[in-house]
C-alpha cells in the first residue's frame, strides 16, 4: 500500500486535501508535516509531525514516502512585505522537500503552483512559482504533477475582498482565469496522486478537473 506526505495542510487547499486523504483508504500511511499543532482526532493512518519546515534536512525520514503533495504557500503581505521571506517559503522549502524526498525514494511530487507561473514573468510572485517548476524538472522523479489554479475560492480565516468580488462575477470570467474552488484543486491532487501517471505534467486552472496536459 502506498504512502504520501503532505506539506501545507493548514492552508486552504491543504485542509481539503488532508480531509480527502484521511477518508480515502488508498494510502496506508499519511505523513502530515506542519510547523504547529493544528488538528485533533485524525484518522489512525494520519501521522502529524510538528517540525521547522526550514530544517527538513534534519528529518529526512518524514519524506521517506512514495508520493509528496506540496500545497505550501504564502503571500508577500503575510511575510511582512519581504520578498526574501516569500521566496524562502514558496521556493526554498518546496524545493528542499522535493530533493530530500527524491533522495529518500519518493517517485511522485505534486505541487500547487499558480496561474501564470513562469521564470520569465515580470510579476515577482509568478516568477518565483515558475522558477520552482523549472527546478523540479531537474530532479529525476518518475512523476511530477503541477497544478496552476486561478484565484482560489473557499472558507478562509481572514476576509479577502478580492475573493468576494470574484465569487459574484466568476460566471463572466473566461477559461483558465475563472476562479476555482479549493476543494476541486484538492480533489485533483488526490486523484492524480493515486493515478501516479509517469512523466512531467502541468495542468492549467481550467484543466484541473478534466485531465493531464503535457507542457510544450
Amino acid at each position: 500500500m502506498p504512502s504520501v506526505a503532505l506539506l501545507g495542510a493548514t492552508g486552504l487547499v491543504g485542509r481539503h486535501t488532508l480531509d480527502l486523504l484521511a477518508t480515502d483508504p488508498f494510502f496506508e500511511r499519511i505523513v502530515v508535516i506542519v510547523r504547529r499543532k493544528f488538528a485533533e482526532g485524525m484518522a489512525p493512518r494520519v501521522e502529524a509531525h510538528i517540525t521547522d519546515l526550514a530544517r527538513l534536512e534534519e528529518r529526512p525520514d518524514l519524506l521517506r514516502v512514495d508520493r509528496v503533495i506540496c500545497a505550501l504557500g504564502t503571500t508577500i503581505k503575510a511575510v511582512g512585505g519581504s520578498r526574501e521571506r516569500f521566496r524562502a517559503v514558496d521556493y526554498g522549502i518546496p524545493l528542499a522537500a522535493a530533493r530530500i524526498a527524491r533522495r529518500e525514494g519518493a517517485r511522485h511530487f505534486l505541487l500547487v503552483s499558480a496561474l501564470g507561473a513562469s521564470a520569465a514573468s515580470r510579476i515577482f510572485y509568478n516568477r518565483v512559482k515558475g522558477e520552482l517548476e523549472d527546478a523540479l524538472r531537474t530532479l529525476d522523479f518518475r512523476s511530477v504533477t503541477i497544478l496552476r489554479p486561478s484565484l482560489l475560492l473557499g472558507e478562509r480565516a481572514e476576509f479577502r475582498l478580492g475573493e468576494e468580488v470574484a465569487k459574484r462575477f466568476a460566471w463572466a470570467v473566461p477559461g483558465r482565469f475563472r476562479p476555482i474552488a479549493a476543494r476541486d484543486v484538492a480533489a485533483a491532487l488526490v486523484r492524480y496522486a493515486k493515478e501516479d501517471t509517469p512523466g512531467f505534467h502541468i495542468l492549467e486552472s481550467d484543466e484541473i478537473t478534466t485531465g493531464y496536459v503535457s507542457p510544450p
